[in-house]
């Protein structure tokens, strides 16, 4: 079964509000749903009871006040951490964010997620497959798949093992793989994925790659872009998907709207 992609935003903001808020925390999606952005990017681990949430790395560290590995602590040890006070003091007690909360944040104002999946080293299979099962348990609770419903998160990993994972799981999800270089063999791991998209960090695109790429059937998609000039380019080139940390001076130009932004809309 291949997964589809037919509602692709343009604008995507990386790990909620990027830089302005502490990454994967509500906090940083609250913000950059006020600034006017509807397309949101973020990382999801399992903790040691199989919890899904949000966190970019493997260590605990850098963005909270807990030590070592996250993998090793479960969801109730975890949510009691701060992390938001390694930002700056007005987010001091911010707490780390499960999928769930994220799904009941998003799924009723029609936020879009593309969720990383980012498996603890040695767990790709088990991430793979434990995030698709509660993307497709909380998708459907508020309608997807049905006439009328959200549209499903788009699925993408760095790990292929963790992709082929949730394509077993949940075929009907859309994948993307996500390429930092152009390694051997990539694009045929893509189709064997059936993946929706590919995901490219933005120095390795070239309207030759794009034309390539959409001869696959792929969406295309880009990160980490910071600069309007450089974003200009690659949409004119094709590219699909922004993935921004500049809520605040790219993508959607109307902060602090309580409604759909112009400029929003998916395309």
């Amino acid at each position: 079964m291949t997964s589809t992609l037919d509602d692709l935003p343009t604008w995507i903001a990386h790990r909620g509000a990027g830089q302005l808020a502490p990454e994967n925390t509500l906090a940083a999606f609250e913000l950059g749903w006020r600034y006017g952005w509807r397309a949101f990017e973020c990382d999801v681990k399992l903790a040691a009871d199989g919890v899904p949430f949000l966190l970019h790395d493997a260590t605990l560290e850098r963005t909270t006040n807990g030590r070592g590995r996250a993998a090793d602590l479960t969801w109730a040890e975890l949510k009691a951490l701060d992390a938001g006070r390694w930002h700056s003091p007005a987010y001091a007690g911010e707490s780390l964010l499960s999928l769930e909360r994220l799904a009941q944040w998003a799924l009723p104002r029609g936020a879009w997620l593309n969720l990383e999946i980012k498996p603890t080293p040695g767990s790709e299979e088990p991430t793979g497959e434990g995030v698709a099962r509660a993307v497709d348990a909380l998708w459907r609770a508020h309608g997807a798949g049905r006439p009328g419903g959200p549209s499903w998160p788009l699925l993408t990993s760095f790990q292929p093992q963790a992709l082929q994972a949730a394509q077993r799981t949940c075929p009907h999800l859309p994948r993307g793989l996500l390429l930092d270089r152009l390694w051997p063999g990539c694009w045929e791991v893509a189709q064997q994925l059936q993946c929706a998209a590919v995901v490219l960090e933005h120095t390795l695109w070239t309207p030759a790659l794009v034309g390539q790429c959409q001869a696959r059937g792929w969406r295309r998609l880009t990160y980490t872009v910071n600069d309007a000039a450089r974003a200009a380019n690659l949409r004119a080139w094709g590219v699909e998907g922004i993935i921004s940390d500049r809520v605040d001076t790219l993508g959607p130009a109307q902060p602090y709207s309580d409604g759909v932004a112009d400029g929003c809309s998916r395309s």
